[in-house]
């Protein structure tokens, strides 16, 4: 699709699975939690417990490996009739801390693109999750000298993307959002009359997908972040 960036003065990233690998993590540790589970339940359901679980925390836990943690031993006696034994308790959280620990590993051309934008544009980044360890990744990443602002938010809907721009006087006209999510980084974007990029991840979280019927047309989409080159960088 023709697009016209001309008036873009502030660029918003997503950090996880848009800066570096994230949801990978989560689902190789997705299979080990369920090989510890497995003399309850087979697999499937297992994954389909533990999902039904992150959907029911969401509200008390928000985004995050922290609540990931908890919802994993939450399902873990639930599965088991509160069975589990204490090694496998302990078994799961340290599943979760090497997730935290885990090196940030970032996505092709990312250092590339934010040190040709940074120059020219604002760059914000605008992601959701526990705060301490998006900050955390953030400094590992290697990446803060390219940011002007760093947003944790709690949810990526409408409201939460005009209350930040609000506050940092960034006119939704002169805004681009970039990011892997088409839920949580292109259509509230562009329902709040800004722009949207949308880079797909090889692998997407259940709760991130969109149906048929909420798919949009109106927003870039390219294979790769370094292609945003092509429309920014001149």
């Amino acid at each position: 699709m023709e697009v016209d960036f001309s008036n873009i003065k502030t660029i918003g990233f997503d950090a996880d699975d848009t800066l570096w690998v994230n949801e990978t993590y989560f689902r190789d540790t997705e299979e080990k939690f369920a090989e510890l589970l497995e003399g309850y339940e087979t697999k499937n359901k297992i994954d389909q417990e533990l999902f039904k679980m992150e959907m029911a925390n969401l509200d008390s836990y928000g985004y995050g490996i922290k609540g990931f943690m908890l919802s994993m031993i939450e399902s873990a006696l639930d599965l088991s009739n509160n069975k589990v034994p204490q090694e496998t308790i302990a078994q799961i959280l340290e599943l979760g801390k090497k997730m935290i620990t885990h090196p940030v590993e970032l996505l092709d051309g990312v250092e590339e693109v934010l040190s040709k934008l940074s120059g020219k544009y604002r760059l914000i980044v605008l992601t959701k999750g526990d705060l301490l360890d998006q900050e955390r990744k953030l400094e590992r990443s290697g990446l803060s000298q390219y940011f002007h602002h760093v947003e944790v938010l709690s949810d990526k809907k409408e409201s939460n993307y005009k209350n930040l721009l609000d506050h940092l006087n960034i006119d939704v006209k002169e805004f681009l959002m970039i990011g892997n999510s088409l839920k949580s980084d292109v259509l509230p974007i562009l329902n709040i009359g800004a722009q949207a990029v949308h880079v797909p991840f090889h692998t997407t979280w259940a709760h991130e997908m969109v149906s048929e019927d909420e798919m949009v047309n109106n927003h870039l989409k390219l294979n790769r972040l370094r292609d945003i080159l092509k429309y920014l960088d001149n």
